[in-house]
């Protein structure tokens, strides 16, 4: 009877076991990461990115180190594969519900004309160059993305969706560099604050759209004025609606739940009505990320009073994030091939969106609008991509639309204009401040 039991215990397999060990790793990863790159004065999502891509090219090593080479299949096939990406897309919706929490519409409606055309101009540019630089340099359809297409498939979809991934703005590092220069409520500061927001909202807006486009052509329905009308008026329909009919629903909502005296309520119901939105998105045919990020736009401090906490909605929030998002982010540089930069047009590919990332934003400058301002500031403020741009690229890759070598070309890109930002902007504000000083 021993021996019975002794051998249901050595044969007993329960499959979160294979989950625990990725998770382990992935976590220690993004922590060493993160501390390591804040340190030296970067962001910690850097350091979670780069341990990422070192945790996904060990096999290069060692061809027996493949551990997680079952985290870069798309889609993943394997238990553990599934649960960990599933926890990565959890992430992004926390993200993007967070922004959304962060932002508001009164302070995107007082932010005034400067922000406006800073933010239309650091979209449009970048996306005209991104395309540019694809077109030059990527030639050919990747072998995935070719066995699932019909055969008048056009390279200028791809082209689109690099375009896509340039448009997006990642101004927490540019804001914790005016903060740590303490240059934080200066009128320049201000204007990429909230030229933020709007770039975020008008981001969102064109991948719905192009990510739209892309998927019907890939299932062979032709590109017509028409359907990206239809995808427009969705998308403007859902955020219109969502916005209106929320401001109505919400309080309600938040008033029942809070009536429910129970631990947590106000986290849960936050976190409903994130996921709600989010799965409203989908079913209208945008990605999920649009619809956390306008559930986090319609929540405001004044629907949770009825709680009576002492805390407010994002300090309940941020335990969650802290855990879900750097798995996200450790993920995408997992899923970085450092053997695709064996191919010179893939570090061409990287040159070139990096140089059209840079001086897209330039073109931010002239979206300024007043005398003594410095426009440099506000072009250069622009530039790092971060994570937005990551999550962008992450559609692109699980859509099959972007292959390995143009991915790992937009990562770097990524990874160099969020290095390249805090250095220039510190020199830019010293440089602003001692022509102050002299004229002074």
């Amino acid at each position: 009877e021993n021996t019975a039991l002794a051998a249901d215990a050595a044969g007993h397999h329960d499959p979160i076991a294979e989950v625990l060990l990725p998770l382990i790793a992935i976590l220690l990863t993004a922590k060493l990461g993160g501390a390591i790159f804040e340190r030296l004065g970067f962001p910690a999502v850097l350091g979670e990115l780069v341990g990422g891509v070192i945790l996904g090219n060990l096999v290069l090593v060692n061809p027996t180190w493949n551990f997680f080479e079952p985290l870069r299949m798309a889609p993943p096939k394997s238990y553990s594969a599934i649960a960990v990406d599933s926890l990565a897309r959890l992430g992004v919706i926390v993200l993007l519900f967070e922004v959304g929490l962060e932002s508001s519409i009164k302070k995107m409606a007082r932010v005034g004309v400067s922000s406006f055309m800073v933010a239309v101009l650091g979209v449009i540019t970048p996306f005209l160059l991104g395309y540019g630089a694809s077109s030059i340099f990527v030639k050919q359809i990747h072998p995935e993305l070719a066995a699932i297409v019909p055969a008048g498939f056009s390279l200028h979809y791809i082209h689109l969706f690099v375009g896509a991934v340039l448009c997006a703005t990642s101004v927490g590092i540019t804001a914790r560099v005016f903060k740590d220069m303490g240059e934080l409520q200066t009128e320049e500061a201000q204007i990429i604050l909230g030229a933020a927001v709007i770039d975020d909202v008008l981001g969102l807006m064109v991948l719905a759209i192009v990510s739209g486009v892309v998927s019907s052509a890939v299932f062979g329905q032709p590109l017509a004025l028409g359907a990206v009308f239809r995808l427009v008026g969705i998308l403007v329909l859902f955020l219109g609606g969502t916005l209106v009919l929320g401001s109505f629903l919400v309080p309600h909502f938040m008033k029942q739940a809070s009536r429910l005296q129970t631990s947590g309520m106000m986290l849960v119901s936050a976190l409903v009505f994130a996921f709600a939105v989010a799965y409203l998105a989908d079913s209208v045919g945008l990605a999920p990320i649009v619809g956390a990020f306008a559930a986090g736009l319609l929540l405001e401090k004044v629907h949770f009073r009825d709680f009576g906490a002492d805390v407010q909605i994002e300090d309940l929030i941020r335990p969650v994030s802290t855990f879900l998002v750097p798995i996200f982010f450790v993920m995408m540089g997992i899923q970085v091939r450092l053997e695709t930069f064996g191919n010179a047009s893939v570090l061409g590919l990287a040159a070139a969106l990096t140089v059209a990332a840079v001086l897209g934003k330039q073109a931010c400058a002239f979206g300024v609008i007043g005398k003594g301002l410095n426009r440099w500031c506000v072009g250069i403020g622009m530039i790092p991509r971060g994570e937005v741009g990551l999550i962008f690229a992450s559609i692109g890759m699980s859509m099959n639309i972007i292959g390995p070598g143009v991915y790992s070309a937009l990562v770097i890109m990524i990874i160099l204009t969020s290095l390249m930002a805090p250095p220039l902007l510190a020199l830019v504000i010293k440089h602003s401040d001692k022509c102050a000083m002299q004229s002074g």
